[in-house]
């Protein structure tokens, strides 16, 4: 694997892993409920999509960590990762 394959998957790992820690403190400190019923809450009402939406905020912060200290080909897997989670809550909504 290529320098240039390696970095932008660590940048798109590293984005995936800030959507679910994203997902993980949005329910966790956010919620007014238990975990498990926020997440049975999140199933019933089929909010998939809005909490990905929200819980993809972290990548923000990432992209501009890795731009920061000129690792642009991490940042540019951060960007597919962020696209994505788009494409996957447009999907997620419409279906």
């Amino acid at each position: 694997m290529g320098v240039v394959k390696k970095d932008i998957l660590i940048g798109f790992l590293v984005a995936i892993f800030a959507t679910f820690g994203g997902i993980f403190i949005y329910i966790e400190y956010f919620s007014r409920y238990s975990f498990d019923e926020t997440l049975r809450l999140i199933a019933d009402g089929k909010l998939y999509g809005k909490v990905l939406s929200i819980a993809a905020i972290p990548n923000l912060f990432v992209f501009f960590i890795f731009l920061k200290k000129n690792q642009d080909l991490r940042a540019k897997g951060v960007l597919l990762a962020t696209i994505l989670t788009a494409l996957t809550t447009l999907f997620l909504k419409f279906f």
